[in-house]
């Protein structure tokens, strides 16, 4: 397990003038709570003291008065050197808050803003587009692609530029300056800050990854408070981190059997993606479970339809079903670039998957009957997945798809003004665009082929379909997209069309990681010595900020430069969730 988060987690002064070991506040200083949710509120005391050694007060007063129930106090938790004081399901109104954990000469203190909303509510309606991964590269590559270019103009507007709104998000989380997709979809669907691989919870000291201190998910907060729909839509598996973070609580990210289990729990309306083998008893021929639970047949008493696969959906929807299981590859569903051109990947074995914006139209069309409304996130996933495996063709095809999808999206809004739609990523990748490779110049290496500044002509792809995708890439001027983080591998400055690039290998000694030499065989391919650690076998993320656009209500609060937790604050505002 990861170290957890500690440093950041509470301000420590010690009375004696000595150093010590700090107690630590959950939540963490600096939090920003809405009113009336509920979190997990934690204290932990190192040295196992007893409960008469300490004290835990809320703005002056004892935590417990504050909170309005009893602490628990366990001395030595989990037989570990630390003592724990608890309160589960802790709720707060709106104020500032103070709260002072004293251990012998020792004094921890952390601040919270616990926020309102104002009432009344401002929107019906909030659609979170993510683009996991999502660069200013894939943008502006998306947009050349899909639009085109001449003499230095873009011939049309992405739906996601089109948008009143826009600011830089910052992505870091409490731990560490690159984030994880977990800890950063975490912050915009609870509004906190939490670390590397966590859904829903604060990072503490305990062994068991469902034990650590939770706080409430916007989804969760909506099924409790309202009578608003949800929605979950992603070409990722659904339980993947993006997706999860709308239902989870778990210090590990990787707990899918779990995932599935608080899926149920919460129970959104809509949930579509891959990973149906989570779902399967283990007595079922490819299940992932551990053990006999059979959450598709626990879905379906629920009164959920399943479909596995988009004429499924498709018919789910006409025949006007309320609640929509969408289950369909047993792991990622396939990308845009594969769906389109290459026929790659797991087409042959599911060959009637939906994309993004077929799942988003699906999904708009059973949610907008709520009369009170709905809250919809949709993922594209792959984005992500397939920026860390160097296939950048692959990944803006993906980001051309999420563009189509907000396009679903806005016009389904139209004129209405009751409907937020926010499109962010969740982090960046070190992707930049540098030129274009030319097959026209002379030379024999990738590196002749390269134009940069006057010699950066525009690339020459096929002609677009009707959904904005070209039907040619694998053309004889190309762009020049590049990485900053790779491990040792190869690059042609072609797309693969046989498939999703692995860039690298294990080696010989089975640890360090090598060249995929599937890739240093063509006539230009180039070699590089990567500049990752020798484990690593693909690109890493980047704390770049990221861009935000949006539009509806409440849009127009997101400017300049925010952290990534606003927008949860923005989303709930919006909402008027607020309020005890």
């Amino acid at each position: 397990m990861r170290a957890s988060c500690l440093l950041a987690a509470a301000l420590t002064t010690s009375l004696m003038g000595g150093s010590a070991i700090a107690q630590t506040i959950y939540p963490i200083d600096r939090a920003e709570i809405l009113e009336g949710s509920r979190f997990d509120f934690k204290v932990e005391f190192p040295n196992a003291p007893t409960s008469a050694d300490v004290s835990v007060t809320i703005n002056g007063k004892p935590a417990a008065e504050v909170l309005g129930r009893p602490t628990n106090f366990i001395q030595s938790e989990e037989g570990q050197k630390h003592s724990a004081l608890w309160l589960r399901g802790a709720s707060l109104p709106a104020g500032r808050y103070v709260v002072e954990a004293t251990q012998g000469g020792n004094k921890a203190v952390v601040n919270w803003d616990v926020f309102a909303t104002a009432q009344p509510r401002r929107a019906k309606n909030v659609i979170l587009f993510i683009g996991d991964g999502m660069t200013v590269a894939n943008r502006t590559a998306a947009r050349i692609l899909s639009k085109g270019w001449k003499e230095g103009k873009y011939d049309g507007e992405l739906a996601m530029d089109d948008m009143s709104n826009m600011a830089l998000i910052s992505t870091s989380g409490t731990d560490s300056i690159v984030t994880d997709s977990a800890n950063a979809a975490h912050a915009y669907t609870t509004g906190h800050k939490s670390c590397v691989n966590a859904l829903g919870v604060y990072c503490a000291k305990n062994a068991l990854t469902l034990d650590h201190p939770k706080v409430e998910t916007i989804a969760e907060v909506v099924k409790r408070k309202t009578g608003m729909a949800v929605g979950v839509v992603t070409n990722s598996e659904i339980e993947d981190a993006t997706p999860a973070s709308m239902v989870a609580h778990t210090r590990r990210r990787s707990d899918f059997n779990d995932i599935v289990e608080m899926f149920y729990a919460v129970k959104p309306d809509v949930i579509m993606g891959g990973g149906s083998p989570n779902f399967l008893s283990k007595m079922t021929p490819g299940s992932k479970r551990t053990d006999e639970q059979d959450f598709i047949a626990k879905f379906k008493e629920a009164g959920y339809t399943l479909a596995t696969s988009k004429t499924e959906m498709n018919a789910a929807v006409s025949g006007g079903t309320k609640k929509l299981l969408g289950l369909y590859n047993t792991g990622n569903i396939d990308g845009a670039f594969d769906l389109r051109l290459a026929k790659k990947g797991t087409i042959s074995k599911f060959p009637d998957q939906p994309d993004v914006v077929e799942q988003t139209k699906a999904a708009i069309e059973m949610l907008k009957g709520n009369p009170e409304g709905f809250l919809l996130m949709v993922e594209s996933a792959r984005i992500d997945k397939y920026s860390h495996s160097l296939d950048w063709e692959r990944s803006v095809f993906d980001t051309i798809m999420l563009d189509n999808a907000v396009k679903v999206a806005k016009d389904f809004a139209g004129e209405r003004n009751d409907t937020l739609i926010i499109v962010v990523p969740d982090h960046s990748h070190p992707m930049s665009i540098i030129g274009t490779y030319d097959d026209s110049r002379p030379g024999q290496l990738l590196r002749d082929k390269l134009g940069v500044y006057n010699e950066s002509l525009p690339p020459n792809y096929g002609p677009l379909d009707a959904e904005g995708y070209p039907t040619d890439v694998n053309t004889s001027r190309r762009l020049a997209v590049v990485y900053g983080s790779y491990p040792d591998t190869c690059d042609t400055g072609r797309p693969a069309m046989d498939g999703e690039r692995v860039p690298a290998v294990k080696g010989p000694d089975g640890k360090t990681n090598i060249a995929n030499e599937k890739d240093c065989s063509g006539p230009l391919a180039a070699r590089k010595t990567g500049n990752l650690p020798f484990d690593a076998n693909s690109g890493v993320h980047a704390a770049d900020d990221v861009i935000l656009t949006a539009m509806g209500p409440g849009a127009e609060k997101f400017r300049g430069h925010k952290p990534n937790t606003f927008v949860f604050r923005v989303m709930t505002e919006a909402l008027a969730l607020g309020g005890q």
